[in-house]
């Protein structure tokens, strides 16, 4: 997909996509901007005036509680005004088609489109699309991309172990549906970690899966060894067509995450989930909520991390 799209002529953000084609510069700038928005939350009064004026546009067409709440709280807090748009009950579901959405909505003068689609490469569509004003920022896309989730993830890691280059990251699970799983890789690859580890079933990883940079394993027990950072993924049922599994009880038996085989990885590795969490599939609830698990942190860093996206792009409108 053309990631050039992404920049303007000077070479900054105008939409955000995916990770792919986005430079470390680029996205330690994001992770920064983010740093100084993170305080905002213990402050009495949570805004701050950077997008007063703007109308940003939720466009769900899956369903999101958390990646949708998280958005809607970063705009308001950059006191942009929000609209939430119910797809299952919109002019959509009747027979309009997506482009005609866009028109319509663009005609009431919006300035960014969040948008969450089924479909991969949905997002870049709409910004191919789109009047060049407007920005469009993709919140996960079929199995293609979830950026701002592996930027949060990114920010995430970095307030506990900052240097991306002393890293050995370990993502466990559905790598073969996970949108997630994609950008996480790029994101790490192009930060510089010093290692990006998948660790899943034959059955639940991509063909080729080396390609994105990444080494393999299928034995957590061998594959969590020296780990700084594990990443657990959910089995995305939904995306499967087949039975990839035998059972759940035999998946978590194999691949879930317990107390016992944390103890493999460094004595001070994280756990991060993107969530939503399958307590007793891919994770051990003492585990989900254990001292050594930064999950709900991720939770919190989305609303600074989605704002600082937000501002960044805006900055070709001349907003920030």
């Amino acid at each position: 997909m053309n990631d050039n799209l992404q920049l303007n002529s000077d070479g900054k953000l105008k939409h955000f996509l995916t990770i792919e084609g986005l430079d470390k510069t680029l996205l330690t700038e994001i992770l920064d901007i983010a740093e100084s928005f993170i305080g905002m939350s213990d402050q009495q009064i949570k805004k701050v005036p950077l997008l007063r004026g703007k109308t940003i546009v939720n466009l769900f067409f899956e369903n999101s509680t958390r990646t949708r709440t998280t958005f809607e709280l970063a705009a308001k807090r950059l006191s942009a005004d929000v609209l939430s748009m119910s797809i299952a009950t919109s002019s959509t579901s009747k027979g309009e088609s997506l482009l005609d959405t866009i028109r319509n909505l663009e005609a009431m003068f919006v300035d960014m489109f969040v948008v969450r689609h089924a479909i991969s490469g949905a997002a870049h569509f709409i910004a191919q699309q789109t009047a060049p004003h407007i920005s469009v920022i993709n919140a996960g896309d079929g199995q293609h991309a979830h950026p701002t989730q592996a930027m949060l993830d990114m920010f995430t890691i970095r307030q506990v172990k900052p240097d991306f280059s002393q890293l050995r990251v370990a993502i466990i699970g559905d790598i073969l549906h996970s949108r997630v799983a994609r950008s996480q890789i790029q994101a790490l690859n192009t930060l510089g970690a010093a290692e990006v580890r998948v660790i899943a079933p034959k059955t639940l990883l991509p063909a080729h899966v080396e390609s994105l940079g990444v080494s393999v394993s299928h034995n957590l027990n061998v594959g969590l060894k020296d780990i700084d950072v594990i990443i657990m993924l959910r089995l995305q049922k939904e995306r499967m067509t087949s039975a990839l599994l035998p059972s759940e009880s035999e998946y978590f038996k194999c691949f879930g995450l317990t107390e016992a085989k944390l103890k493999i990885a460094k004595p001070d590795a994280i756990v991060m989930h993107p969530g939503p969490i399958n307590r007793g599939v891919e994770i051990d609830s003492k585990v989900a909520d254990g001292k050594q698990s930064v999950i709900l942190k991720q939770v919190s860093n989305g609303i600074a991390i989605r704002m600082a996206i937000m501002a960044m792009a805006m900055q070709t409108q001349g907003a920030v």
